[in-house]
C-alpha cells in the first residue's frame, strides 16, 4: 500500500508531529545569578567607588592622626597630635565660629526656606516659574555665586548693592566682610541664598502631601493662618523638618568655601576661621597632615554625636 505525503513534507498524513526536545532547565542558582547580573554589576561599581574614594580615605585619616611623618619617616605618636591641636588657640576660635555660623544658619537658613515653601504653595498661578526662580541659585557654581556677593553685594563702598539699599533707606552702611561683627551674618545670608532652593522643593513636596481636609477643618474652627501652620502644617511635616535640620547642622558645620572666598580665609581678627578651614590651613599651609587628620577625626566624632542624637529623637517620635 502506497503512503501518500503532504506536499512539502516527509511526514505521512494523519500522524502527529514528533515532540521537540525541551530546552534544558536552568538551575535555581544559575537563573538568579543571570537575572541579577546587571544589578550586581552596578552594586560592585558603587561598592568600589565608596571603598576607594570614601571609606579608605576615612580609615587612612584615622590612622594618620596617630602618626607623625618627618622627612619620609612615619612613627606612631599616639595622642600627641590631638593634644597639640587642642592646645592651639585657633582650635577654640574655629569651633566658636563654626557653632555661631550653625546657629545663625538654623535661624535664617532653616526657617526661611520653610516659610517660602508655604508661600509658594498658596499660589494658584505661575507655580512653575516661581519654583525655577527659587531654585536658580542652586544651579550656579558656589564659587561664582560667592564672588558675586563679594564684589557686587558686599562691596564696602556705596557702590555695593546692600550699601546702596541702606543709603536709599537713609540707614548707616556697613563694611560687611571687613567688619568682624558682620562677617558671620553676611556669610549666612550668602549661604542661605545659594542653598535655599533644594530645601524649598523638598518642603513643597511635603506640603502637597498634606490632606486638604485638615486645612478645611481648621478653617471651619476659625483658625487663622498662623494657627493652621502651627497645628496642621508643622505636625504633618515634622519628620521632614527633623531630617532637614540634621542635614543643615552637618552641612553648616563643614563651613569652608564661604570663608575661603568671602573672607579670604580667616577674615578680620580670625572672625571667619572655621574648623574645616583650619584643617585646610594645617594640611596645605603648615604641611601638617597629621594634625589636619587629627582635627578631621575630632570633627567626625562631633558630627557623629549630632547624628546619634537625631536618630535617638526620631526613634522616640516613631
Amino acid at each position: 500500500m502506497a503512503i501518500t505525503t503532504v506536499p512539502g513534507t516527509t511526514r505521512p498524513p494523519g500522524r502527529p508531529e514528533p515532540p521537540y526536545p525541551s530546552p534544558r532547565r536552568r538551575t535555581g542558582l544559575g537563573r538568579k545569578v543571570r537575572d541579577n547580573l546587571t544589578g550586581h554589576a552596578f552594586l560592585i561599581g558603587a561598592f568600589l567607588c565608596f571603598a576607594v574614594f570614601s571609606w579608605y580615605p576615612m580609615v587612612r585619616g584615622v590612622v594618620m592622626s596617630f602618626q607623625r611623618t618627618r622627612r619620609g619617616e612615619t612613627t606612631w605618636v599616639g595622642w600627641d597630635n590631638y593634644a597639640r591641636i587642642i592646645d592651639d588657640p585657633s582650635f577654640w576660635t574655629a569651633w566658636q565660629n563654626t557653632f555661631y555660623f550653625t546657629a545663625l544658619a538654623l535661624v535664617l537658613g532653616y526657617a526661611v526656606p520653610f516659610f517660602v515653601a508655604i508661600l509658594l504653595n498658596e499660589f494658584r498661578h505661575a507655580k512653575g516659574y516661581l519654583r525655577i526662580l527659587v531654585y536658580l541659585p542652586v544651579m550656579l557654581p558656589p564659587a561664582s555665586a560667592l564672588f558675586l556677593f563679594k564684589f557686587y553685594a558686599y562691596d564696602p563702598s556705596e557702590a555695593g548693592l546692600f550699601n546702596a539699599i541702606l543709603t536709599a533707606l537713609h540707614l548707616p552702611t556697613s563694611e560687611w566682610m571687613q567688619s568682624p561683627g558682620m562677617t558671620m551674618p553676611a556669610m549666612v545670608l550668602a549661604s542661605t541664598w545659594m542653598n535655599m532652593g533644594s530645601a524649598v522643593l523638598i518642603y513643597l513636596a511635603a506640603l502637597q502631601n498634606i490632606p486638604g481636609e485638615l486645612y478645611e477643618a481648621a478653617e471651619l474652627d476659625g483658625a487663622g493662618i498662623w494657627r493652621r501652620i502651627r497645628h496642621v502644617t508643622i505636625p504633618q511635616t515634622r519628620l521632614i523638618l527633623a531630617l532637614l535640620a540634621m542635614i543643615q547642622i552637618v552641612a553648616t558645620m563643614q563651613l569652608f568655601i564661604e570663608p575661603l572666598i568671602l573672607a579670604n580665609g580667616a577674615g578680620t581678627g580670625d572672625s571667619a576661621t572655621s574648623v574645616a578651614y583650619l584643617i585646610y590651613q594645617h594640611g596645605f599651609f603648615q604641611n601638617d597632615l597629621n594634625g589636619a587628620a587629627a582635627l578631621g577625626v575630632i570633627m567626625l566624632v562631633v558630627l557623629a554625636g549630632f547624628s546619634a542624637v537625631y536618630v535617638r529623637l526620631t526613634a522616640k517620635q516613631d
